[in-house]
């Protein structure tokens, strides 16, 4: 699917974006039929509340959106999209007095409330279509509705289609688009190359376990990105009851997102060099499949003890964020559909992380709040960490009590990157649980676009 502007064309219809504290000025001057017209069609200037405006010809001649008030902003992102729907067919020009935060945010919005997850069902694209608002990157603002789209395809895709080797072939297309490199490593290789953890977690899927390595730039600052790919997880001999078992093709949701924002980053020519590590598997359930008590190897050299097999996603992303930290590059970000914990925490709308340098944590507050892509600060919080030492092994891969197990399962993370200073975790819900404007029910991006606007900060570019 693609979501893109309208051409121009001298005939748009003008999209009359309306304050709610301005309604009044802004309907005196109007016709005064069309103030007739607003007053008794009941117009309030509600957020995403639209009005059309019928010419001679009966066909739309102007259209008003509502703008809510200062507290209804607050409360919606992306509100001006929900007109998109409810407007007539047209192409339309927005207009009004909208700061430039705020013109992206209603321009990129306005793209996205176009996207439909179509692989299995036609769905018609809305009939109302915009022209690009002056003063915004167009190109910027398309290449990121592009990104957003291949994050929210992949998640939305069922396991049956999007399985360790299908994941590849979508690195693959990705790589072969933007001429990167990627290196495959599956199956019995993985132990060759040490990758012990990515081969316990997913030895007893039919469709092998694999890391994928994509490499793009060879100048600039150095950025991994660290995707959890866990394509489907059962939760292995832990077996999770069917209620929680349903969405979990939406495990491998870190991969899609990073995957997105790779996209975005490749696509705008950043000067950087980037490499994505996914570990993509199955958490199955066979006879080889790893068995609670079981004391796993790992990249780094320290041992895990498994004590739930449903907490397989923080041992594939250990060894390939050990993998990373080899090369000590400027910045690793992970991001992962990791813990339930975070879900209760913060709830499926904010992206909780996790960051051990003050400067990205800074720039990501920053970042968020200008591209309304809301992020939220969690702990490293030193005190928790004998909670996993189980006595055994080096680590635990669940610690007992069931406290803070968003936190705990960061630090377990931290525990593979000791040789790169910057280091940040997403511990991301990857799915809209209620349809909202410019974002249905289903498989959606969290954090990248954050990330892709505070990195020009972080890395100095």
């Amino acid at each position: 699917m693609t979501l893109t502007f309208a051409a121009a064309t001298d005939d748009a219809i003008p999209l009359l974006v309306v304050d709610k504290d301005q309604l009044e000025t802004i309907l005196d001057e109007l016709q005064p039929a069309q103030h007739t017209w607003a007053k008794t069609s009941g117009f309030t200037a509600g957020l995403g509340q639209v009005l059309v405006f019928p010419g001679a010809n009966g066909a739309p001649e102007l259209a008003l959106v509502g703008y809510g008030d200062a507290p209804a902003r607050r409360r919606q992102r992306f509100g001006l999209a929900a007109a998109r729907a409810k407007l007539p067919e047209g192409t339309y020009a927005l207009q009004g007095d909208l700061g430039r935060e705020a013109l992206d945010e209603a321009a990129l919005g306005w793209l996205l409330a176009g996207y439909g997850f179509d692989r299995y069902r036609d769905r018609p694209a809305p009939k109302a279509k915009m022209i690009a608002p002056d003063g915004i990157d167009v190109a910027r603002i398309e290449v990121i509705a592009a990104g957003e789209c291949l994050t929210r395809d992949l998640i939305n895709t069922p396991a049956s289609d999007m399985g360790p080797s299908n994941l590849e072939e979508a690195v693959r297309a990705l790589a072969t688009r933007f001429d990167a490199t990627l290196t495959v490593t599956s199956g019995e290789a993985l132990l060759q190359g040490n990758l012990p953890m990515i081969h316990a977690v997913g030895r007893a899927a039919t469709d092998a376990p694999r890391l994928l390595d994509l490499k793009w730039g060879s100048t600039g600052p150095r950025l991994t990105l660290v995707g959890k790919g866990v394509c489907f997880d059962t939760g292995g001999l832990n077996l999770k009851p069917g209620a929680s078992m349903g969405l979990m093709k939406k495990d491998m949701g870190g991969a899609a997102t990073v995957l997105g924002l790779a996209q975005m980053i490749m696509s705008l020519g950043m000067p950087l060099q980037l490499r994505v590590l996914i570990p993509a598997v199955e958490n199955a359930v066979a006879g080889d499949a790893m068995r609670p008590g079981d004391i796993l190897s790992s990249r780094k050299g320290l041992s895990v003890e498994i004590n739930n097999t449903d907490a397989e996603g923080r041992l594939v992303l250990a060894d390939a964020l050990a993998l990373a930290d080899e090369e000590n590059p400027d910045l690793i970000v992970s991001m992962a559909t990791l813990t339930g914990a975070a879900r209760v925490a913060v709830g499926p709308d904010l992206s909780p992380y996790f960051s051990t340098d003050e400067g990205v944590t800074s720039a990501l507050k920053s970042a968020a709040r200008r591209v309304a892509d809301p992020v939220w600060e969690l702990p490293f919080w030193d005190p928790y960490e004998p909670m996993l030492d189980p006595g055994i092994a080096d680590l635990d891969n669940a610690p007992k009590g069931g406290f803070a197990g968003s936190i705990t399962a960061a630090l377990f993370l931290r525990r593979f990157v000791t040789e790169t200073p910057r280091y940040a975790h997403f511990d991301i819900y990857g799915w809209n649980p209620t349809a909202a404007p410019a974002r249905p029910k289903g498989g959606v991006g969290m954090g990248a676009r954050a990330l892709l606007a505070a990195l020009p900060e972080v890395l100095d570019l």
